[in-house]
Parts: structure tokens; sequence; C-alpha cells
């Protein structure tokens, strides 16, 4: 049987998630503050294409849970270890990165809308969805072994650090073969002109002319 909406029973939190954090020492005072150290396993699939944190390893939460008159507020930072692929070598490699963390947890009966803070449940708090965007965004999109990698070549895959593998530089790019084949020299335009004298025409020269004669006439 289908419920009203008004009626669906609210969304539960399981305590025992290493993500889910209990708020009821603060009291809902304003002004209370409560630190809180955490080692957890990280989430499955945290992170993207060529890098990632490994499922399971361990991620060191420094945090601070704020009671404020809309929820509580918690701030901190994370310390996440990260493994992947060299976008240029595809060599493993394995980092860290250290991520700051800031999110406000509404009471239920606030009236915050979901867009502007998450909410707690009862007076349990879930920091995955926190943390996950947190970390997705310091995430390199192109992760380097080194900010020298130089690659691999183009022909063979012989990482290009290991030495010269004889293919030199990239080759052309087939697309662009019928331009090399075309030359820049200019063509001789004595050699080609297209205008030619005709048989009848001739060069004179003035000193073989009368003065007495007639002008030679241009017209046929």
């Amino acid at each position: 049987m289908n419920l009203p909406e008004n009626r669906m029973p609210a969304p539960r939190l399981d305590p025992r998630q290493p993500l889910v954090i209990d708020t009821r020492e603060l009291g809902r005072r304003p002004g209370s503050m409560r630190p809180l150290r955490l080692r957890v396993p990280a989430p499955a699939s945290l992170g993207f294409g060529m890098i990632a944190v490994p499922d399971g390893a361990e991620l060191d939460l420094d945090l601070r849970l704020e009671s404020v008159m809309e929820g509580v507020l918690v701030s901190g930072r994370a310390h996440v270890p990260l493994e992947g692929e060299c976008g240029r070598c595809l060599d493993p490699i394995t980092s860290s990165v250290d991520v700051d963390l800031q999110e406000l947890f509404a009471y239920p009966e606030s009236h915050l809308p979901d867009d502007d803070a998450e909410h707690l449940i009862g007076d349990l708090l879930d920091l995955e969805p926190t943390l996950r965007d947190a970390v997705v965004l310091e995430l390199p999109l192109t992760p380097l072994c080194s900010a020298q990698c130089q690659g691999l070549c183009v022909t063979c895959g012989a990482k290009l650090a290991d030495g010269d593998c004889g293919h030199g530089g990239a080759p052309s790019d087939p697309r662009w073969a019928a331009l090399e084949n075309l030359t820049t020299a200019p063509q001789d335009i004595h050699q080609h002109s297209p205008t030619q004298h005709s048989p009848a025409q001739h060069d004179l020269d003035p000193h073989d002319l009368d003065p007495h004669d007639p002008a030679p006439s241009t017209q046929q």
C-alpha cells in the first residue's frame, strides 16, 4: 500500500557507519563546540578517471562541530591518500591531498531549503556526501608522476625518460601529407608567359628608319 507523501517514513541513518556522526553532545546550544578526530575507511568509488582514493584506505579527519541557530556547522580538514596512473607515461603513482570541509547541517524543523544546507536526521548527520564533493574537486584532471615527465613515444610506446628510442619527433599527421609534396619555388614567368610576339611584328631600330618615309602605321 502506498502511503501519502506527508506520511512517508522519514529516512534513517545507521550510527554504525563510519561517516555518520552523532551530535547529541552539542545539546542544540548555539555557540557550543566539539572537536572531533576520526580515522575512517574511504567509501567506495571515491574518484574518477586516472586517479582515485583506494577503497577502504584510511582517511584522517580533523573536525569541529559547532552548534548554530539553524543547525550544526561542521568544518575541518581531511587527509586523503590517492592512487592512479600518470597521464603521460602511465606509470603508477601514489600521492595524497588535504581537503577542506565545511557544511551546515540544518535541524529537521529548520526552514532552510535543501539547496542551502544538508539536514540532520534526528541527531545524526552523514558526512559522506560532503567529503565526496570536497575530494573530487581537488583531484587533478591529468595526474603526473612529475612535472618533468616526457611521456611515451607515439611510434613505439617507449618511455622517453629511459632514453632515445630512435624515432625522433612525432610523425606528421597523415591528413597533411598531400601538402608536403607541394613546392613553394616561384615559376619562371619568362618561360610560361601566355603573351607571344606575332610573327608579323618586328622590333624597330630607330636608326633603320628613313626620316623622309611616312611613319609606319599601327593599323591593320
